[in-house]
């Protein structure tokens, strides 16, 4: 008569010990996280083929949303355009990008990088906000962004602002700098300051690192 009891605890056992595989298979995965940042990084966007259209195919040279979601981006980093032809427009409104316009003049969230003009240039951008930023080129009244020349990227803390980009005014807008050209902005949005003073000497300790 003893056996049925000892039976009873057996089904009781392996049904808890069923309940507790089922709830484990079902949890979520935990969400990635991002590498502990150890110095600040220099992202050529596109790697060696660079911020480029081609105007024959009507598409970019290369896909930049895939570049960008190979790389971690961390406070204090430079994203650095080599480019030709090319402005970048810079915004933290996603509708803004969407829409693949800077044109709306109340928008301080929007900035211009670079100009039209004629020849290879560098333009690099310091990443000072955290969340969600948007890239996508300024030129040809949108076409180009919505075909392909356009990007997020998710900016993590990481090491922090560095001294040089946490001193007022820089810490309320983001510094620029353009190599080889001097820079150009819309009417009612804040352009990329051009390179020079204490800017420089943070552009060339990134390069450097």
């Amino acid at each position: 008569m003893a056996a049925r009891p000892m039976a009873n605890l057996t089904a009781i056992i392996l049904f808890l010990l069923l309940i507790t595989i089922a709830a484990t298979s079902a949890a979520p995965a935990p969400a990635p996280v991002a590498p502990p940042a150890t110095k600040y990084i220099n992202h050529t966007v596109g790697g060696p083929i660079g911020w480029f259209f081609n105007s024959t195919s009507n598409t970019s040279f290369t896909n930049y949303s895939s570049w960008a979601a190979s790389q971690t981006f961390n406070l204090g980093d430079y994203l650095v355009f080599n480019t030709e032809n090319q402005t970048v427009i810079e915004t933290q409104n996603a509708t803004t990008y969407r829409s693949c316009t800077a044109d709306d003049t109340s928008d301080e969230t929007t900035f211009v990088w670079g100009d039209d003009t004629a020849g290879k240039k560098t333009i690099a951008v310091p990443l000072v906000t955290e969340g969600a930023n948007y890239y996508f080129s300024g030129s040809g009244d949108g076409q180009q962004c919505q075909q392909g020349m356009a990007f997020a990227i998710e900016v993590n803390h990481g090491l922090g602002l560095p001294p040089i980009l946490n001193q007022p005014p820089l810490a309320q807008s983001p510094p620029g700098t353009v190599v080889g050209t001097e820079p150009s902005g819309s009417s009612g949005f804040r352009s990329g300051a051009s390179l020079s003073g204490g800017l420089l000497v943070a552009f060339v300790l990134v390069l450097n690192v």
